[in-house]
């Protein structure tokens, strides 16, 4: 039904009816039997599609990426659609209200959309306080951490530490976002003596939480050399591993939509080829030292399976979501069984990489 009732949504602000979504999602994941009963209906539940990565237990390979959830307690309701694992975020110590709207666009023609939202959020401790009482998890949670709009660049390390440690008892995982365009100087945080500081503190405090995996989301802007060195900083400094990539501020494909020139990020089917080369780049020179979720552009099974070969170990869909609607899930899944049969592999695991060796 939903691509009969896409063009219908698609009349309404993008913001309000993720508004409308939000509201059926948590309604759902209240009711612990009615999430169980749809999620068995929306995943194969297929042993093949497993992964373990960041010593966590990820049922399937496709996740939820942050940006969906700011914090809200959707993760329940996104579970019950089959998702392998949901990503919350980005979320700042103190909550703050984000850019002023207008702040999210689509260009259904490129299968895209633009948005400035400024991680707009409730903040670190009524996060924690609303997943502290997620009662329907059949896959990780990942936290996404970013600083406050008026948190000077010199005290950003202070922002992410505070974040991690609100957060640290409800999250799997954690990410360190330096790479949206939409916080005034927040990419510059992406320079290597910027980031050993933010990432040395809050490495060693997820030490003290039992190992906490500590993740980086790149911007897909970055140079080639620039994504080595990042690459080699976070092996160095202990990170279990990236996020490849965040949304572009470059129009690739979009120069004829005239909602292009709207500033803020770009994410959807534009990002394919980028994050796909990004994330070779990193597999082939790092090789499975760092797993990487790959996110940008996925749409279906056969990018998925694309980004996997090319060296992600997960994948993450937002706008892909968007556009294909609660049904997504499953057909990627049986998609990639499809796949897998295809070229004799036994799981998802041993297709991660083919592409990237030399």
């Amino acid at each position: 039904m939903y691509p009969l009732l896409r063009p219908l949504f698609f009349l309404v602000d993008p913001e309000r009816i993720h508004h409308l979504v939000a509201r059926f999602l948590r309604l759902i994941g209240r009711n612990v039997a009615l999430a169980s009963r749809i999620r068995r209906s929306r995943t194969l539940g297929d042993p093949r599609l497993a992964v373990r990565a960041f010593g966590l237990d990820f049922p399937g390979p496709v996740g939820l990426a942050a940006g969906f959830d700011k914090g809200d307690g959707l993760a329940a309701g996104a579970f019950a659609l089959g998702f392998g694992s949901v990503e919350v975020g980005t979320i700042t110590p103190r909550a703050q209200p984000g850019n002023p709207r207008p702040r999210l666009f689509r260009l259904p023609r490129q299968q895209a959309l633009i948005n400035r939202m400024g991680f707009n959020n409730a903040g670190a401790e009524a996060t924690a306080s609303r997943y502290a009482e997620l009662a329907f998890r059949p896959g990780p949670v990942g936290m996404n951490l970013g600083k406050n709009k008026d948190t000077p660049s010199e005290r950003a390390p202070e922002d992410y530490l505070t974040a991690f440690e609100t957060l640290a008892g409800v999250g799997d995982y954690f990410v360190v976002n330096v790479s949206s365009p939409n916080t005034p100087g927040l990419r510059d945080l992406q320079a290597p003596a910027a980031l050993r500081a933010i990432l040395g503190p809050l490495v060693a405090a997820a030490k003290g939480r039992g190992g906490k995996p500590v993740l980086l989301k790149l911007a897909p802007d970055l140079t080639d050399e620039a994504v080595d060195e990042l690459a080699d900083l976070a092996v160095e400094e202990g990170l279990a591993g990236l996020i490849l990539a965040n949304t572009t501020i470059g129009r690739p494909t979009a120069e004829s939509e005239a909602i292009a020139r709207e500033a803020g990020g770009m994410s959807g089917a534009p990002l394919l080829p980028r994050s796909l080369e990004i994330v070779r780049r990193v597999r082939r020179r790092l090789g499975d030292r760092l797993p990487i979720i790959g996110v940008g552009g996925i749409f279906g099974a056969e990018d998925a399976y694309r980004m996997i070969r090319a060296g992600a170990t997960l994948v993450q869909v937002y706008t892909g979501f968007v556009y294909q609607g609660p049904g997504m899930v499953r057909t990627m899944e049986q998609g990639l069984i499809r796949l897998l049969d295809r070229d004799g592999l036994a799981k998802i695991a041993d297709a991660v990489g083919l592409d990237a060796k030399d």
